[in-house]
C-alpha cells in the first residue's frame, strides 16, 4: 500500500513539474521538433518567416493572401535611419564594447509607448471605431472619437509625419490592403475607417495630414485579425531587422564610445552662470 501511494504521488508530482511551462507552441524531445503539431523538417523550405510568425502566434498556417500582406508590413517598417531613437542607440551602444547583442537590446528597449507604440494605439482607435459602427454611422463615430481625442488634447496615432510630408510606405502599404480586400481575404472595415479619419483630418487644412506607416500597418495587422498588442510586437520584430544592420555596421566602422553629436561639439548649457563654491572659517574648537 506504501509503495502504491509513493508511486502515486511521484507520478503527481512528475505532472506537476512537467505541466508548469506547459505550452500549445512547440513540442520538443528527442530528436523531435514540432511547432503547432507541424514538424520542423517539413516546415523548412516549404514555409517562409512571415508564415512562420504568423503560425508560432495564431496557432496555424495563413493563406496565401494573408501571409503576403503580413510579409508586405513587415518589410515596410525594418528601418527609418539612425534619425530614428532606437536606430541611434542600437548604434552608440555599439560602439561601447557591449556586443552584438547588446546594442540590439539598448535599440529594441527605446520602442516605448512613443517611440513605437503608435501602431498599437492606432489599431485601440481602429477597433473603438469598429464597435460604434453597430450603432452608428461611420462618418459620425469617426468623428465622435477624433472629437474625444482633441478633448483630451492627444494627438491621433497613426496620422501625419514629423518627417515626411506624405509616408512613402503608405500608398504601397494601402494598395496591397485593396488588392487583398477584392481578392476576400480580409473585409476592409479597418481600412474604410481609416480613410475616413484620414478624411476628416485633412478638412478645412491647407496641407492634409495623411497616414503614416504606423498608420498603414495598423490596418493591416488589424484587417488580419491581430490584437494591438501584438501589432507592436510585429512593429518590433520587423525594425529589429533595422536595429540588427545599423548595430553590426556601426561594430564595423571600429568607432570607440560615439555619443549623440560629433566632437568637439557640445551640448548648449543652459544653467547657471560660473560661480566659486563658498568658503567657510573653520569652526573654533573650545
Amino acid at each position: 500500500m506504501s509503495v502504491a501511494r509513493d508511486n502515486a504521488i511521484e507520478q503527481t508530482s512528475s505532472r506537476h513539474v512537467t505541466e508548469w511551462w506547459s505550452t500549445a507552441i512547440s513540442d520538443i524531445e528527442p530528436g523531435v521538433i514540432r511547432f503547432r503539431g507541424y514538424p520542423v523538417e517539413q516546415l523548412i523550405g516549404n514555409v517562409g518567416f512571415a508564415e512562420m510568425i504568423w503560425l508560432m502566434v495564431r496557432g496555424d498556417l495563413p493563406t496565401a493572401g494573408q501571409a503576403a500582406l503580413l510579409e508586405q508590413a513587415l518589410v515596410a517598417a525594418v528601418d527609418h535611419g539612425p534619425q530614428a531613437p532606437s536606430i541611434a542607440a542600437a548604434r552608440m551602444a555599439a560602439t561601447c564594447g557591449v556586443g552584438l547583442h547588446g546594442a540590439m537590446s539598448t535599440g529594441v528597449g527605446l520602442l516605448g509607448d512613443v517611440h513605437g507604440g503608435a501602431g498599437q494605439q492606432c489599431m485601440q482607435l481602429l477597433g473603438q471605431i469598429h464597435d460604434r459602427l453597430n450603432d452608428t454611422e461611420l462618418d459620425t463615430a469617426v468623428a465622435q472619437s477624433i472629437a474625444e481625442y482633441r478633448a483630451r488634447k492627444e494627438y491621433i496615432p497613426g496620422f501625419g509625419h514629423r518627417f515626411h510630408p506624405r509616408d512613402p510606405r503608405r500608398d504601397p502599404l494601402l494598395s496591397a490592403v485593396r488588392t487583398q480586400v477584392e481578392a476576400g481575404t480580409i473585409g476592409g472595415r479597418h481600412l474604410r475607417i481609416a480613410e475616413e479619419l484620414e478624411r476628416q483630418l485633412a478638412a478645412g487644412r491647407a496641407r492634409p495630414v495623411p497616414m503614416n506607416i504606423d498608420g498603414a500597418t495598423a490596418v493591416i495587422y488589424a484587417e488580419l485579425g491581430f490584437a494591438p498588442e501584438l501589432g507592436r510586437g510585429l512593429f518590433i520584430l520587423s525594425r529589429s531587422v533595422g536595429i540588427l544592420a545599423h548595430s553590426w555596421e556601426e561594430r564595423g566602422q571600429g568607432r570607440r564610445i560615439k555619443g549623440p553629436i560629433p566632437p568637439p561639439l557640445l551640448p548648449t548649457y543652459i544653467g547657471t552662470s560660473p560661480r566659486a563654491v563658498p568658503i567657510h572659517a573653520p569652526a573654533e574648537v573650545s
